[in-house]
C-alpha cells in the first residue's frame, strides 16, 4: 500500500482536480441560489434536495446488492444525518434574510468548528498554528456578524454561523465514518437519513408548488448529487491538500450570484471578513490532525485518499508495462 502511495503521488494531476472541485463549488452555489429563490417551505427543499439525491445515487449504491449496504456503524450514520440536516434547513432558513455570499461563506465556515467539535467529542489536541489559524477565521466570522442592536433584530447570520456548526458535528463524524465505510454507503446512508428526517415536516406550509417551483427543487436535488460526484472524481486525481483550498471557490461563485440576481454588494468589512474566515478555514483543512480533515465534500479524508490511489491503481492495471516502469522508478 505504501509503495502505492508513493507511487501515486507521481501520477497527480492537481489542474483536472481543481477543475473538477470548483465546478462542484460552483453547483453548490447555483443550488444555494435556486434555494433562495424557490419560494417553498425550507422542509420541502432540504427533503427533495436529499430524496432526489438519493434516487440518483441509488443505482450506483446498489450496484453489488443490497447486502453490501449493511453497515454496523448506524448510530454514526445517523448523527451525520441529523447534523447535516439541521445544517442545511438552517442555511436555507438564513439564506432568505441575508445576502447570499455571506449565508454561504457564514455557512461553509465549518472548518473552524471542527478542531472545537474534536477537541470536545474526540479529546484531539489544538496546536499553537491551530490556535492561529482560528482566531484569524473567527475575527473574520465577527466581521461579517457586526454584533450589535442590528444583529438581535435580524439574527440570521447566527443562524448561519449555527448552520456551520452542525455541519462540523457532521463532517467529524464522515471522518470517523470513513476510515471504514467506503464513499458510497456514506453518500447512501446520509440521503436516506435525510430524507426519512426530513419527510415528516413535509405537510406544515406546504402548498402544491407551481410547475416552475418543482423544476427549482428538481435542479437542486440534480446540483446537490452532481456535486458530490465532481467532488470524488477530484479526489481520484489529486490529494485532498493540493485541492482543498479551491472549496472556497463557492464563496466567489455566491458573491457573483447575489450580486448580478439580487444586487448585493457586499461592504469592506465583508470583504475582509471572507479572506480572514477563508484564510483561516483552508489552513485548518491543510494542518488539522486526522479527524479534522473533514472539509473534503462530505466523503471524508480518508476516502479521497484512498479514492485516488483505487483510481491509480485501476490505471496500472490497464496499463501494466507503465505500472512495472512507476514502480521500478
Amino acid at each position: 500500500m505504501s509503495q502505492a502511495i508513493s507511487s501515486s503521488t507521481s501520477s497527480e494531476n492537481v489542474p483536472l482536480g481543481a477543475v473538477l472541485i470548483v465546478a462542484a463549488f460552483l453547483l453548490v452555489a447555483v443550488m444555494s441560489a435556486l434555494g433562495k429563490d424557490a419560494a417553498v417551505s425550507t422542509s420541502a427543499i432540504v427533503f427533495f434536495q436529499n430524496f432526489i439525491s438519493l434516487l440518483l445515487f441509488l443505482p450506483w449504491a446498489l450496484r453489488n446488492g443490497v447486502a453490501d449496504l449493511k453497515t454496523k456503524h448506524l448510530l454514526l450514520h445517523g448523527v451525520r444525518g441529523l447534523g447535516g440536516v439541521l445544517s442545511q434547513a438552517l442555511m436555507f432558513i438564513a439564506i432568505l434574510k441575508m445576502p447570499l455570499m455571506n449565508t454561504v461563506l457564514l455557512s461553509n465556515s465549518a472548518p473552524l468548528f471542527i478542531p472545537i467539535v474534536a477537541r470536545i467529542w474526540l479529546k484531539e489536541k489544538i496546536n499553537f498554528s491551530m490556535t492561529f489559524s482560528l482566531v484569524i477565521g473567527f475575527a473574520g466570522v465577527l466581521l461579517i456578524l457586526k454584533p450589535g442592536p442590528r444583529l438581535l433584530r435580524n439574527p440570521a447570520a447566527l443562524v448561519a454561523t449555527a448552520a456551520a456548526v452542525c455541519s462540523a458535528i457532521a463532517l467529524v463524524t464522515v471522518n470517523r465514518l470513513s476510515s471504514t465505510e467506503p464513499t458510497y454507503r456514506i453518500l447512501f446512508y446520509y440521503f436516506l437519513t435525510a430524507s426519512i428526517l426530513t419527510a415528516p415536516f413535509l405537510p406544515f406550509g406546504w402548498h402544491s408548488p407551481a410547475e416552475w417551483q418543482w423544476l427549482i427543487l428538481m435542479g437542486i436535488g440534480a446540483c446537490q448529487a452532481a456535486s458530490q460526484l465532481l467532488i470524488i472524481l477530484a479526489y481520484r486525481h489529486a490529494k485532498p491538500g493540493r485541492i482543498a483550498p479551491f472549496n472556497y471557490s463557492v464563496v466567489v461563485f455566491s458573491g457573483l450570484i447575489g450580486w448580478v440576481v439580487w444586487h448585493n454588494r457586499p461592504d469592506a468589512f465583508a470583504l475582509i471578513g471572507v479572506l480572514l474566515v477563508s484564510g483561516g478555514g483552508i489552513f485548518t483543512t491543510l494542518k488539522g490532525g486526522p479527524n479534522t480533515r473533514g472539509h473534503f465534500g462530505w466523503i471524508g479524508h480518508w476516502n479521497a485518499e484512498l479514492l485516488r490511489i483505487k483510481h491509480w491503481e485501476k490505471q496500472c492495471q490497464s496499463r501494466p508495462s507503465q505500472a512495472t516502469t512507476s514502480s521500478a522508478s
